[in-house]
């Protein structure tokens, strides 16, 4: 049972030594202080009335020291270890405690303490410099840096081995387990270095959160975020049916599958630092890829129609009721959020097969068959039921869910939400280039469009390329991107002081109803959810979220790629200013960097009025940032959990294009 865990014991009043059977012996050094030892081992007597192991068991540093209660190894050795430091500080004075850790015992462990401090601060600074142009604003090149590092702080040894959870090791008793939570995933044995979403409070991975961490961790560390994306994509994570395990709490939820698209645009900022793409972490990921892809088709597109279903995707309650137990009556829902997620994942497949079928023509074939897929969901999404009814609404212009009866009857949720913004996502810019040598695709391709021009004529036209060579690949038609951002840049709808609300400020005014077996409304809450759905600790119904937002700002600067500055739109929405699709990209991304530079009175607009008191006054803390897990879509108030450097870490990779783009 404690096959590779330290066994700590003290050496002396101020050192430990560490002994594993992994990484040798480790000196740790600190100055005074109480030692206190207890082993890393469950209270199984506190949690299930049974007797302990062992006799000092892992919350006994916290009991001796809160509650004074004699639950440390007074022989002061244990697999788990504290220091207990008790300072009294008069008002302005500071105090500073310091600690050493090293794998040779010292006789002096602080006479090169401070020049070892200012030697690591160098570096520091020397290693954000060469990744953060000069050419940045003082202030914004502060803001990436502090949210590199905030993401470089999220990573965290995680060890789960689900069998051994579920049944106990070798020669152990049956664990007591008040339920069998992910029960199906007995093959999972996770024990890595991972990305968290926030080590504090949330420290367990969640898939679609790492996928979005590694799209920032590429600028600092390309060489992690490959490797973390291909971890959840092993055998012991990803389930052998496809899966890819979504977070502990429920491996089997469903998240959007931005995977692919992590994969892709990991490999392409490496692939433009370097010069030459890393096609080898492409094609191990690409094959994996496949299988979850598999997974999708054949478990979330129930009538096989290329129309596909999730839950909630990650979007908690942006619903207007629980899109997992969706009321009796309704046989099942088409979502515009997985039918577009999934229209993105095909794309992406597309353009890595193009980039592998360079080096390696067998992918040739792979590239028919995702393009096919494409026209196919394409199609589907405006032929649904017996009455050919379309996600995307004629009168609102504006995609929405469509929920099919028991009775027979089919109708669409009328919420404007992100739900209908992440059709924009799906969009793919592909030069000629690429399918010149790619002679049995193009017939097999013209085939396709000559047979069935119905499939061709629903997305843009992909018969014809711009002076630059580059075709459009979106199942979005010109009319129809028009059509969104006409309420996506507006004001009274999603665009926000500080970037794009989850939800539109329409439905503040205007809730939408939903009648059937019961009362079911949705309305506008720019802050913190008043609906307890997913226990009311998550909101999509009003706030502005980083990782979204970077999509619709990624996608827009692929749009302008192929558009050019002959599209211009009005920004906002009746201002009579038209910008192109970059300035606009670039003017979203403003409005986002603004959450994090201080406002005209030297104030974060993320700090509460308790906390702009607190923060603004103390000269330690006044310039630090809290990266937020989501913002109110009105004041930008930081919500959620604090520190969720994560995927709010996003801010950096905003900042530095916004540079490369203006």
């Amino acid at each position: 049972r404690r096959f590779e865990r330290p066994e700590m014991k003290a050496i002396s009043d101020n050192s430990v030594q560490s002994r594993s059977t992994r990484n040798g012996r480790y000196y740790f050094y600190h100055e005074k202080g109480e030692q206190l030892f207890c082993e890393n081992e469950t209270n199984n007597e506190r949690i299930y009335n049974v007797p302990n192991e062992v006799k000092y068991v892992k919350d006994g540093i916290n009991n001796h020291v809160v509650d004074g209660m004699p639950t440390v190894n007074p022989d002061k050795k244990g697999s788990k270890f504290a220091v207990w430091h008790k300072l009294r500080l008069k008002s302005g004075e500071e105090k500073t405690i310091k600690v050493r850790l090293s794998k040779k015992k010292l006789d002096d462990p602080w006479g090169s303490f401070d020049a070892i401090f200012d030697k690591r601060i160098k570096e520091c600074e020397d290693f954000y410099g060469d990744i953060l142009k000069k050419e940045l604003p003082a202030g914004q090149q502060e803001i990436a840096r502090k949210a590199f590092s905030g993401l470089l702080w999220t990573k965290q040894f995680y060890y789960y081995d689900v069998y051994k959870w579920l049944f106990g090791g070798p020669g152990e008793p049956k664990p007591y387990r008040t339920d069998s939570r992910n029960s199906r995933w007995e093959h999972l044995t996770n024990r890595h270095v991972i990305s968290m979403p926030d080590k504090w409070e949330y420290p367990w991975y969640a898939a679609w959160d790492l996928a979005f961490h590694m799209a920032s961790f590429v600028e600092i560390d390309p060489y992690f975020a490959k490797e973390q994306l291909l971890l959840v994509l092993k055998e012991s994570y990803m389930h052998p049916n496809g899966q890819i395990p979504a977070y502990e709490w429920n491996f089997s939820d469903v998240n959007p599958p931005v995977h692919s698209w992590a994969v892709w645009t990991v490999y392409e900022k490496d692939k433009k630092r370097n010069g030459k793409g890393d096609v080898n972490f492409l094609e191990k990921a690409y094959h994996k890829l496949l299988v979850n892809f598999t997974w999708w088709v054949n478990q979330k597109d129930k009538s096989g129609t290329n129309l596909f279903e999730g839950g909630f995707l990650g979007l908690d309650n942006i619903g207007v009721f629980d899109r997992n137990h969706m009321p009796e009556g309704i046989t099942r829902m088409q979502q515009a959020d997985a039918t577009s997620w999934m229209a993105m994942f095909t794309l992406n497949m597309l353009r890595m097969s193009l980039e592998l079928a360079a080096v390696n023509p067998n992918y040739e074939d792979s590239v028919a068959k995702f393009f096919r897929h494409f026209l196919n969901i394409a199609w589907a999404m405006h032929h649904i039921g017996q009455k050919d009814i379309s996600l995307w609404d004629d009168e609102d212009n504006f995609y929405y869910d469509v929920v099919e009866m028991a009775n027979g009857k089919t109708d669409r949720l009328k919420v404007r939400s992100l739900v209908g913004i992440i059709p924009m996502f799906a969009v793919e810019i592909i030069h000629k280039d690429l399918f010149d040598e790619l002679k049995h695709f193009k017939v097999r391709a013209a085939e396709i469009v000559r047979t069935r021009p119905d499939l061709a004529s629903l997305i843009s036209n992909i018969e014809e390329f711009n002076s630059d060579g580059n075709y459009l690949f979106s199942i979005m038609r010109g009319f129809r991107l028009e059509k969104l951002l006409f309420r996506l840049l507006d004001e009274n709808e999603f665009l926000s002081d500080y970037g794009i609300r989850s939800l539109s400020k329409y439905h503040e005014e205007h809730p939408y109803v939903f009648q059937h077996n019961g009362h079911h409304q949705i309305s506008y809450e720019s802050g913190e959810s008043r609906s307890n759905m997913f226990g009311g600790n998550s909101n999509w119904r009003g706030p502005i979220w980083l990782p979204l937002n970077y999509m619709i700002v990624q996608s827009l600067r692929k749009y302008y790629s192929y558009y050019g500055d002959q599209y211009v739109y009005e920004f906002p929405t009746g201002s009579g200013v038209k910008l192109n699709l970059n300035e606009i990209a670039n003017e979203i991304s403003k409005r986002l960097i603004k959450l994090f530079e201080p406002n005209e009175n030297g104030k974060f607009v993320y700090h509460s009025e308790d906390e702009q008191q607190l923060f603004t006054k103390n000269e330690q803390f006044k310039n630090e940032h809290f990266f937020y897990e989501f913002f109110d879509g009105d004041s930008g108030k930081g919500l959620g959990a604090s520190h969720q450097t994560g995927w709010t870490a996003l801010i950096a990779n905003l900042i530095m294009e916004l540079e490369q783009n203006t």
